[in-house]
């Protein structure tokens, strides 16, 4: 017996029949479960690290720009929601999901989530859908079914049916997926501790290498002046290339060879920067500029190893609690669809071959029907039809008194 048939009602035969060890891993996981992440750390490096925030967005819109096609209701399935309309549901998925967003903002909002906590919350109140900030959510575990309740900022409750949840992956928790962005946690900390460095080497005006030396004891006071003026006349970001006299035996000497080259960590950053795009999902080389002559199959690559997966993830959340079936539309996403010359070829040869109707073929293109062509095209040759053997081939010879004749 499933958990949201608690809140409907349920067989006590089937409920006999529940997983005998949900009690164990109620406690294995926690009886309340909320978000693993210091989620101010991802935020961070989205809004400050370049690369991350393109990485993220490049997720985010790709996949907030494909609908889901909203098919007939899904045979052998119980719906957590019964007696919803599909074309509410078409409406709730591609169009309207309340009436304060559209579908492209809420959409984003949801996979945002997704990429930095790893889990999505969507509430339904039966009209509308909304969006549930993920790490402000709870999980309360139950020790007969799943899940007994879920939990806004220690202050709002839900039921079980009231809430969509979708999870990435995550081998520590059956109840909270782990982000993409996890992995690469320590190379953006590396890659932000690389240009917090050179900001800091800048601001400060330091010039590294370089020790006076005197034959004499200086006074404090000296000192002090004297590094007055080198930080004043030797600032980077006054230009640092101002000559200055040293007089009184004092010399300059190099400490070490670091210079502005070896601090420019442009080696270092841009491996870093690859590290960051391979665990969300992205080749690298599709932020490489230049004319690249494996770009098409890199982009196809990404959608069918990145972002399709992710619209599966919330097809099926949304199947399962609508118990309608959803399939992406890529019809308009020109990294899966092939060639226009190939794909010409490809449905000229099924309708010449009676496959596929001239409508039918039409349909698959996207283009609208046209009267008249919803019969199939039969094949024909000299040796007779394809309907009938017998019809066809050489005429038949005239009798011989119609020959006389």
């Amino acid at each position: 017996m499933a958990w949201y048939d608690f809140i409907t009602g349920g067989n006590k035969d089937t409920e006999e029949k529940l997983n005998p060890a949900q009690y164990v891993i109620s406690r294995d996981q926690g009886l309340e479960v909320g978000t693993r992440e210091v989620v101010t750390n991802y935020k961070n490096a989205y809004e400050q690290l370049e690369v991350v925030n393109r990485g993220v967005n490049m997720i985010v819109d790709d996949v907030a720009e494909i609908p889901l096609d909203v098919g007939e209701s899904i045979l052998g399935t119980t719906p957590i929601v019964k007696n919803v309309r599909r074309s509410r549901v078409d409406l709730l998925l591609n169009k309207e999901p309340n009436p304060f967003q559209d579908v492209s903002s809420f959409k984003r909002n949801l996979i945002i989530d997704l990429l930095i906590d790893g889990n999505i919350f969507v509430y339904f109140d039966g009209a509308h859908l909304y969006h549930l900030p993920a790490d402000h959510v709870t999980i309360h575990t139950d020790d007969n079914t799943f899940v007994e309740k879920y939990t806004y900022d220690h202050s709002i409750d839900y039921k079980p049916s009231e809430i969509i949840h979708i999870k990435e992956n995550s081998f520590n928790s059956i109840y909270r997926g782990v982000p993409r962005l996890k992995p690469a946690f320590r190379t953006m900390q590396l890659l932000g501790s690389m240009r917090r460095f050179q900001d800091n080497f800048f601001k400060n005006g330091a010039v590294p290498g370089l020790v006076l030396k005197s034959p004499n004891t200086l006074s404090e006071k000296i000192k002090e002046r004297m590094l007055q003026a080198w930080v004043a006349r030797y600032n980077p970001q006054s230009g640092g290339r101002r000559p200055l006299f040293l007089d009184g035996g004092l010399e300059v000497e190099n400490l070490t060879e670091v210079n502005f080259k070896n601090l420019d960590f442009q080696d270092g950053i841009a491996t870093n920067e690859k590290i960051i795009l391979k665990c969300l999902g992205i080749p690298p080389i599709l932020l490489d500029s230049g004319n690249n002559a494996n770009l098409r199959p890199n982009h196809r690559l990404y959608y069918l190893e990145t972002i399709m997966p992710i619209i599966n993830k919330i097809a099926y959340a949304f199947e399962r609690y609508f118990g309608f079936k959803l399939d992406e539309e890529v019809s308009g996403i020109p990294a899966l669809q092939p060639e226009l010359r190939d794909q010409a070829a490809y449905y000229a040869t099924l309708v010449n071959t009676g496959i596929l109707t001239p409508n039918e073929a039409r349909e698959a293109l996207r283009f609208e029907e046209i009267d008249g062509f919803d019969q199939l095209r039969v094949p024909a040759n000299i040796a007779g039809s394809a309907t009938n053997p017998e019809q066809g081939g050489r005429p038949e010879e005239a009798a011989p008194s119609e020959q006389e004749n």
